[in-house]
């Protein structure tokens, strides 16, 4: 009787854990079906840009001193010894007139971004570059180095350590060579020493730059953004812009209003496109590329000729025999006779003419020349770029 009671609790439980398994899979499901779509469409914040928030690049010339032997040789590089000239002038070290031969020394360019709304002192990362026919700028030392702006003013100044990741090494029968070792970067390198004047909450209305121009897309930022504030705020005014005010009665400044609406999600609309690199042989198709009823066959004619001459020997005993060269040759045609026409209908999706060019054994160099054939047939309803 125990048993049996023991039996029938164990069923129970069995029959239990397969119930709640089978409802958190039925959760799984239903959770996926509703937050699925949600999840594929594309935040505000990350298909447009906001006006007047934006980074500016810098650039400057420097020194990077303090190399093992790697730098600018000085007379292949002019530009590196009157520089070094001129800063130990500078410093109160005249040598003019003198015959400097160190190697010790790089000349470089040195880039950064200002970010916006940056204040004064704050660091920046840095990059490096050399100029001249520096082989390696590890464990060099950039100068002082102001960076401009397009203005031609200063905003920041650059100074530190130089980072490279790649290396070189080289001895009398063979080098290596990882990277790029005449680049490197300086992190927190720049030390910022001009503001970018700019208000922004400020402003009662500014722009949103969408990042890929569409008229839908524009729309639907703009239908998405009036609907969370119940208002019309936002008006698309070209493929690229949407203009947005700031309601009347809005609890908050534009800065909170772009707070607010950059989380709201749209659906981007993409156009028919085909990117076809030819160099590579990289093809990219969008998702609303269509073709129109049309047959396609593909078979190169391929010859291949075999050389496989043998050696013909007299006998042993003969005397009068020679060794000669007998030729064999063996030529093959391949007129691709197995391959079959394939009809593709009217509005084939993306997957379905990808599926159809896969069944003729289509390589990508083949299936570039047949999308260039069908656009230039009219059945390609879909923009074709060659890079």
């Amino acid at each position: 009787m125990v048993l049996s009671q023991r039996a029938r609790v164990s069923r129970i439980a069995r029959t239990a854990a397969s119930f709640a398994i089978g409802f958190a899979v039925l959760v799984m499901i239903l959770v996926a079906s509703l937050t699925g779509p949600a999840d594929a469409l594309s935040r505000i914040k990350d298909i447009a840009d906001v006006e007047g928030v934006r980074e500016n690049p810098l650039v400057g010339y420097g020194l990077v001193v303090g190399l093992d032997g790697t730098g600018d040789s000085l007379r292949n590089s002019p530009f590196t010894r009157q520089s070094l000239t001129a800063m130990l002038e500078r410093l109160g070290v005249n040598t003019r007139g003198e015959t400097l031969n160190t190697k010790n020394v790089a000349a470089v360019m040195v880039t950064a971004k200002l970010p916006p709304f940056v204040s004064q002192g704050t660091t920046v990362d840095v990059i490096i570059s050399a100029i001249g026919d520096a082989t390696n700028l590890a464990g060099g030392m950039l100068l002082v180095t102001p960076l401009m702006a397009a203005d031609g003013e200063v905003y920041a100044v650059a100074q530190g350590p130089v980072a490279v990741g790649g290396f070189s090494a080289q001895g009398q029968a063979g080098s290596v060579k990882q990277g790029v070792p005449t680049s490197g970067r300086i992190a927190n390198g720049a030390v910022v020493e001009r503001e970018i004047p700019y208000t922004l909450a400020a402003e009662r209305s500014l722009r949103l730059f969408l990042k890929n121009p569409d008229l839908t897309t524009a729309r639907r930022v703009a239908e998405a953004v009036n609907t969370f504030l119940n208002a019309p705020a936002a008006v698309p005014t070209d493929p690229s812009t949407v203009a947005l005010a700031l309601p009347s009665g809005y609890p908050g400044n534009i800065v909170s209003l772009l707070t607010d609406i950059e989380q709201l999600r749209v659906d981007p609309d993409l156009a028919a496109r085909v990117i076809i690199d030819e160099q590579s042989g990289i093809i990219v198709m969008g998702q609303q590329v269509r073709v129109n009823t049309i047959a396609i066959a593909q078979g190169n004619l391929t010859i291949s000729v075999t050389e496989t001459p043998q050696v013909s020997q007299p006998s042993p005993l003969s005397n009068a025999g020679t060794t000669q060269v007998v030729p064999r040759t063996e030529i093959g045609v391949d007129d691709g006779s197995d391959r079959r026409i394939a009809v593709l209908q009217t509005g084939v999706t993306l997957q379905e003419l990808v599926d159809g060019l896969n069944a003729l054994g289509v390589g990508p160099r083949d299936l570039i020349s047949i999308l260039q054939a069908i656009k230039a047939s009219g059945a390609l309803q879909a923009e074709l770029e060659v890079m």
